[in-house]
């Protein structure tokens, strides 16, 4: 996929405000970016983002499973990364993912600027 450059840093911009300790997910960002369907676009970005400054290890699947954690280097590292910040982490899966999900339509509601 061809880097489109100003849809991924609206990606980045939107993950830079994802809360340490909380995760979300690629289709909640695509949903509040405008682009419902292009949940699949936001992992491309994340896959990119490794050079920007960006807390791509937040960004997990709908079910709170860790599917971009072979983009990491290491096998445990975005599990590691989550945990650090107090993310339980099972079998590739974020623990009590509902109550640490961080929905950016509610949370950045009213926000200009993203």
């Amino acid at each position: 996929m061809k880097n489109d450059s100003g849809f991924f840093e609206k990606v980045y911009e939107v993950c830079r405000l994802i809360p340490e300790g909380r995760v979300t997910s690629y289709g909640a960002i695509a949903k509040y970016l405008g682009s419902a369907k292009s949940a699949r676009i936001v992992g491309w970005a994340m896959n990119s983002s490794h050079d920007q400054d960006v807390p791509a290890h937040r960004v997990v699947n709908r079910n709170g499973l860790l599917t971009g954690k072979h983009h990491f280097s290491g096998t445990n590292a975005m599990q590691l990364l989550l945990e650090e910040e107090g993310v339980k982490v099972q079998d590739m899966k974020v623990v009590n993912f509902k109550e640490l999900f961080w929905d950016p339509m509610t949370e950045l509601e009213g926000l200009q600027g993203v």
